[in-house]
C-alpha cells in the first residue's frame, strides 16, 4: 500500500511494483477528498499513465517588479531566504527586474534618493554580500528590501500608469507601531500580523538564521524549511511586509505556511476513511478477486445521487501510450540539436521521465552516449548533440538499472527552442518541468481528488496510512557496453 506526500517518490514505487509485478494500492487525500486505486502491470493503469499537471510557475518580472496576488509575494520571500541564507540562484534574483519590457524608458534613472541610499548603504551587488557587510542588519535590510528598492520600482513609471504604485516604508515609521495591541482570540498561527509586528519577527528570525548559518562549515548554506521556526518566520515577516506594500491583503502564518510549502492540510478523519477502503481492497487482492478492485473516490460531500464514497465500474486499463507500463515504452525529445548539450540531455531524462540514473546507447549501432557510471562520458558534458553526432530523427534506448526501466528517445530538432520537451504523443505534448513557483503547487496536481497531494509534490502534512514491509526486488545485471568512442561520429 502507498501513500506517499510527493510524485517523485510515488514515481518510483510505481515503477518498482511495475518491474516486480507486484499489486500496488495506490491511496492519497487532498482535504476532505481522497481516492484508492490499484496498479497493476497489464491490468490496470499505472501511476504515470496520465499526464501529470506541470508545476505552476509564475514570471520572474511579476515576482520582483509587479506582484499582484499573496502567492507572489510568498515567492519572492522565499528566493530572498535562498539569497540570504541558501543556496543562491540567479533565477531567483530579488532586486527589481530592469529588462522588464514594460519598464521601457527612464527606468532607474532617478532610481534611488541620496537619502535612501546612505539609509541602506546600497550597492549593486550579490545580495548575499552586500548583507553580510552589513552583518545582516535588520535595519539595512529592512531598509533597503522594502525601502529602497521600491523606490527604484517607482522611478519605472511605466509600470505604474494602469496598476496603483507601491508604498515604500520607513524602519521608524512603521504602520502599526504606536498602536494598543489587541486581544485575540484563537490559535496565534491564525491570527494576521500588523506591519509593525513583521517587522520584528523580520529582525529576530534576520538574527536567528544568521547565528545557524555561522555555526556551519565554510561554503555550507541554509536549506528552507516549512517546520523550521525561523525560516518559517522570516518568510510570512517578509511576504506580509511586501505584500502591505504592494496593497495585497496580508494571510496569517498559517495560511502562508500552507502555500509556501505547497501543502494542502490533512484531515484526520478522511485519512481514516481513505486507509479503511486500502485495506478492504488489499483484503480483496489476498482473496484472488483483484478483479473487483476498481478505484473509489472520497468526495467532500454527498453527490446528487447520495453517494460520499463513489467506485469505479471498472477497472481503467493501461494507456497504450504511456511512456512507463506500455510494451514499448516511447517518446520524443524536442530540442535545439545545436544548443543542448549533453548534461542538459541527462538533466531532460532525470526530470522529465523521472529517472535516477539514466544510460543512453544510440538504438543499432550499440555507441554509448550517456552513462551513469562516474567519469565515463563526463568529458562530454559540455558538447552539444549535435557535436556528439546526433541528428534529427535519431533513436536512443535509455535506461535506468536503478528502476529496470528503459524507453526509446526520439530526438526532433526544433530550432526555436532553447530548452526541451517531452512529446508522448503527437497530438498530446507534455510539457517540459518549469521552475518553482516555488513551491510551489498550488492546488491538486491532478484533475481528480488523488494520491496524498501537495500542491506541487514537495511535502505535505499527510500521514503515511500504512507501510508493508519492504519485499527485495531483484534488480538484473546491468548490460555490458561493448564500444566506446570519444571520436565524433555521425552516428544517424
Amino acid at each position: 500500500m502507498n501513500a506517499l506526500d510527493n510524485r517523485v517518490a510515488r514515481n518510483h514505487v510505481n515503477r518498482m511494483c511495475l518491474a516486480a509485478n507486484v499489486p500496488l494500492v495506490e491511496t492519497g487525500t487532498a482535504g476532505y477528498a481522497g481516492q484508492v486505486e490499484l496498479i497493476k502491470k497489464g491490468l490496470t493503469q499505472c501511476y504515470e499513465c496520465q499526464p501529470k499537471a506541470p508545476q505552476k510557475s509564475f514570471p520572474g518580472c511579476t515576482i520582483r517588479n509587479t506582484p499582484s496576488e499573496p502567492i507572489h509575494c510568498i515567492v519572492w520571500a522565499k528566493h530572498l531566504f535562498n539569497q540570504l541564507f541558501g543556496e543562491e540562484d540567479p533565477d531567483q534574483d530579488v532586486s527589481p527586474d530592469t529588462a522588464d519590457p514594460e519598464a521601457a524608458g527612464d527606468a532607474g534613472q532617478s532610481a534611488l534618493s541620496s537619502e535612501g541610499t546612505n539609509a541602506g548603504n546600497v550597492e549593486r551587488k550579490s545580495t548575499r554580500a552586500w548583507a553580510a557587510e552589513t552583518n545582516y542588519d535588520p535595519e539595512k535590510l529592512f531598509s533597503k528590501l522594502f525601502g529602497d528598492d521600491i523606490r527604484y520600482l517607482l522611478s519605472m513609471e511605466n509600470l505604474w500608469k494602469k496598476r496603483r504604485p507601491p508604498t515604500p516604508l520607513v524602519w521608524d515609521n512603521l504602520p502599526g507601531k504606536d498602536d494598543l495591541p489587541a486581544q485575540h482570540s484563537g490559535l496565534p498561527d491564525q491570527r494576521v500580523w500588523t506591519v509593525h509586528e513583521c517587522a520584528q519577527v523580520f529582525a529576530a528570525s534576520c538574527k536567528s538564521l544568521q547565528a545557524d548559518l555561522k555555526g556551519r562549515p565554510d561554503g555550507d548554506h541554509l536549506v528552507w524549511d516549512k517546520d523550521e521556526k525561523s525560516a518559517m518566520d522570516f518568510v510570512t515577516a517578509c511576504a506580509n511586509i511586501r505584500a502591505h506594500i504592494f496593497n495585497i491583503p496580508l494571510k496569517s502564518r498559517f495560511e502562508i505556511k500552507s502555500m509556501a510549502g505547497n501543502i494542502i492540510p490533512a484531515i484526520a478523519t478522511a485519512n481514516a476513511i481513505v486507509a479503511g477502503l486500502a485495506v478492504l481492497r488489499t483484503q480483496s487482492i489476498l482473496r484472488g478477486q483483484i478483479e473487483t478492485c476498481t478505484s473509489v473516490y472520497l468526495r467532500p460531500k454527498v453527490n446528487h445521487r447520495g453517494q460520499l464514497f463513489v467506485p469505479e465500474k471498472t477497472l481503467t486499463p493501461p494507456n497504450p501510450k504511456c511512456y512507463v507500463c506500455a510494451p514499448k515504452p516511447e517518446v520524443a525529445l524536442a530540442c535545439n540539436l545545436k544548443q543542448l548539450t549533453l548534461k542538459d540531455l541527462n538533466s531532460a531524462f532525470k526530470e522529465g521521465l523521472n529517472m535516477q540514473a539514466p544510460d543512453a546507447t544510440v538504438e543499432g549501432k550499440g555507441l554509448v552516449v550517456l552513462s551513469s557510471e562516474p567519469g565515463e562520458t563526463d568529458h562530454n558534458n559540455d558538447k552539444t548533440l549535435e557535436q556528439i553526432g546526433l541528428n534529427d530523427g535519431c533513436a536512443l534506448l535509455v535506461d535506468d538499472f536503478l528502476q529496470n526501466y528503459e524507453v526509446r528517445v526520439r530526438l526532433q530538432q526544433e530550432d526555436e527552442e532553447k530548452s526541451w520537451r517531452l512529446v508522448t504523443d503527437t497530438d498530446a505534448p507534455m510539457p517540459a518541468p518549469k521552475e518553482e513557483s516555488t513551491n510551489g503547487s498550488n492546488g491538486a496536481n491532478e484533475p481528480k481528488p488523488g494520491p496524498s497531494r501537495s500542491r506541487d509534490d514537495s511535502d505535505s502534512d499527510m500521514e503515511i496510512v500504512e507501510e508493508d514491509e519492504d519485499e527485495p526486488v531483484v534488480k538484473p545485471p546491468k548490460r555490458r557496453r561493448t564500444e566506446m568512442s570519444d571520436e565524433v561520429v555521425e552516428l544517424c
